[in-house]
């Protein structure tokens, strides 16, 4: 019987805690992946078999940043971590030759049988999600304060310096959800103008830690 190696997944976002979430994730299953890259300071010289991009925070993959990824030629696959299935997206996605677009809400196994099919050489789009809770293992800021995820991630784009109209047009929302996004954030956090908010983030770990793609743009 022929032996199999574990797949080597690269992780990419720009905030700690969501990285190493997606870590522990795949931490379950050590004999069928290895995280390859967790941290940007040390640089990646070897191609891995798929680079993961976890959408949080980050612009979807209707812009540069996936591109930048599938141009690389240390990363053999190209898969997209989101919850935003919106059908100009993930065509976006195709157009650009990611090899998968795979629902945050996956279960730890299912995610890992998808990143395995994405290496055999299948396109893996998982269905629309409903809404529902993250997978278990995955974090992100502000979640023991009580935040969602989709609240943390409209905060830590209110960080960034965003405003309501460029959070919407980044997650593909309507402007009166974010608004309620941004409304509940407030009453959680206890502030009451978006100045408040941006001091608050930037103290309780909102700000980027790193700007992962940058070592990823103009080849090996």
């Amino acid at each position: 019987m022929t032996e199999t190696r574990p797949i080597t997944v690269a992780l990419v976002d720009d905030y700690d805690v969501v990285v190493i979430g997606v870590a522990n994730i795949l931490g379950q299953y050590p004999d069928r992946v290895v995280i390859a890259e967790i941290d940007t300071n040390q640089p990646l010289s070897d191609d891995v078999d798929v680079v993961l991009y976890d959408s949080f925070a980050q612009p979807e993959s209707d812009r540069d940043e996936i591109k930048v990824l599938v141009d690389n030629p240390r990363a053999r696959r190209v898969v997209v971590y989101t919850w935003n299935f919106h059908p100009d997206l993930i065509e976006d996605a195709k157009k650009q030759g990611v090899h998968g677009y795979l629902s945050k809400s996956l279960p730890a196994s299912e995610l890992v049988a998808a990143l395995e099919a994405v290496h055999a050489g299948e396109v893996v789009v998982t269905e629309p999600p409903p809404r529902a809770r993250p997978a278990s293992g995955s974090d992100w800021p502000g979640r023991s304060k009580g935040l969602s995820d989709r609240e943390s991630e409209v905060l830590a784009l209110i960080t960034q310096g965003k405003s309501n109209l460029e959070i919407a047009s980044l997650c593909y929302l309507s402007i009166n959800t974010v608004k309620s996004y941004v409304r509940s954030v407030y009453r959680k956090i206890g502030v009451e103008s978006r100045t408040q908010a941006v001091l608050w983030g930037v103290e309780n770990g909102f700000k980027p830690d790193h700007r992962r793609i940058d070592h990823w743009r103009g080849g090996p």
